[in-house]
């Protein structure tokens, strides 16, 4: 299967305040690529925040501007490449807010939520966050909430139910945004 992974961090609880961004490209299930910046998202951190990733004010203050980001990484969103993300909602909103701040046309793409699959295919697990789910597949995730690592939590999550229970049933869950 192919797709990109995808895994943001934000500065504070509003949609566009991007702080960090990881992409990891999957072609036929093996990982191939990967892409990871801090973003200065031209907002306040808020202490919470902060506290769940480490990224700070001073950490992002010679980190590109997400509007700098997207050129480089906008040939991955389209109608017909799939991009993956763990809990695709809160990752969806973050890229629509940030695109949003500079006036940026919204792009339309295929999505993968490893959080819906995971609760779909394992119901036994007693929660479906994503270090439990990798937890419970046996796969490395050393520092969660780093978005290059949860990016590539994401993609041996979706690779390891591609091998398990085939393509076809997780095709059926792909959405168009």
């Amino acid at each position: 299967m192919n797709f990109t992974a995808m895994d943001f961090e934000t500065a504070n609880s509003t949609t566009g305040s991007a702080c960090s961004i990881a992409l990891v490209v999957v072609r036929d299930d093996q990982i191939t690529d990967s892409f990871y910046t801090l973003i200065n998202p031209e907002t306040y951190f808020s202490k919470r925040n902060i506290q769940v990733h480490g990224i700070t004010a001073k950490a992002v203050a010679q980190a590109p501007t997400f509007d700098l980001v997207w050129p480089h990484i906008a040939p991955l969103f389209d109608p017909q490449h799939l991009v993956a993300a763990h809990n695709a909602s809160f990752d969806i909103r973050t890229l629509k807010g940030a695109l949003a701040n500079y006036k940026l046309p919204e792009p339309h793409f295929l999505t993968l939520d490893t959080l819906r699959t995971s609760r779909k295919f394992y119901p036994e697990f007693p929660n479906h966050k994503l270090n439990t789910v990798a937890k419970a597949l046996q796969i490395d995730l050393k520092h969660h909430h780093n978005a290059l690592d949860d990016s590539i939590a994401c993609a041996k999550i979706l690779c390891h139910q591609v091998q398990q229970f085939g393509p076809d049933r997780l095709k059926t869950l792909v959405k168009l945004v």
